[in-house]
């Protein structure tokens, strides 16, 4: 696996997916190859448009959604200040990236694995589905807020199967998490492997019913990330006491450089 590196890239496109209100909030943005030999599902970068100058410091955390002999894919929401000024690059405009950052999902290609994504946390597993030696054994189950176009189904529905169930009320959520408990009860009973990515209370779902169920599974955090290198401590969780490292068990580590993904047992949530 190469080292980290930082590139200049240049963008080829920037594409809105879906309509949420009068604009899109949700955009592929394709860029040059990095100079790096290889990748793996669930790594990240970290991205800084040159247009920031000293306005905006800090770069952003995207992953990696696909990558080609020719270009490198992230997907990213409009969230705050950051990534709004990203939306407005044109194909021609230079972005300072540092990666592949963190480490990757597990691949097992004959054992039956279920994805699990929770909004954002669909973009990871658009490589996984691409890179994965034997698609067939695998399935989504993806819920989400928005409408469905806002994000990247096709790219994996092209290789795997995928559900989605869509949240407007209290009830949708009882369904889909009725839905994510089944679906892990099966794998559990194959001695499947579970990846699962999305927002925070989405995880500690998933993480509660391996628990429960006894399924092995792989969590992908969503942290706020400054430096994407652990230097600045801003994306720290608390292990468990099966954490491999015993002098780090039940204290805090950086989820940018031991993680993002971790084994659903070694951290709490």
């Amino acid at each position: 696996m190469s080292q980290p590196r930082s590139s200049l890239l240049t963008v080829l496109d920037l594409v809105p997916f879906g309509q949420t209100g009068q604009e899109s909030r949700f955009f592929a943005l394709r860029l040059t190859h990095p100079e790096w030999e290889q990748w793996r599902p669930g790594q990240f970068v970290m991205v800084r448009p040159t247009s920031f100058g000293l306005e905006i410091p800090w770069a952003r955390p995207l992953g990696i959604c696909h990558m080609t002999a020719r270009h490198m894919i992230c997907f990213f929401q409009v969230q705050g200040r950051g990534t709004r000024r990203m939306a407005e690059l044109k194909a021609g405009d230079t972005v300072r990236v540092w990666g592949p950052l963190g480490n990757s999902f597990a691949v097992e290609p004959d054992t039956p694995t279920l994805l699990l994504a929770g909004g954002m946390g669909i973009v990871p597993f658009v490589g996984y589905v691409n890179e994965h030696p034997k698609p067939w054994n695998v399935t989504m189950l993806f819920g989400h807020r928005e409408p469905i176009s806002c994000y990247p189904v096709d790219s994996i529905n092209e290789h795997v199967p995928l559900d989605s169930l869509r949240e407007h009320t209290s009830g949708d959520l009882d369904n889909f998490i009725f839905s994510l408990q089944e679906r892990m009860r099966e794998y559990a009973e194959q001695n499947g492997l579970v990846l699962a990515c999305g927002p925070l209370p989405f995880l500690r779902t998933v993480r509660k019913f391996a628990g429960e169920l006894g399924v092995r599974t792989q969590l992908s955090l969503e942290n706020r990330m400054g430096c994407g290198v652990g230097a600045c401590l801003g994306c720290v969780v608390r292990t468990t006491d099966a954490w491999p490292v015993p002098a780090k068990r039940g204290g805090l580590i950086q989820v940018c450089n031991q993680g993002p993904v971790f084994w659903s047992h070694h951290i709490e949530l």
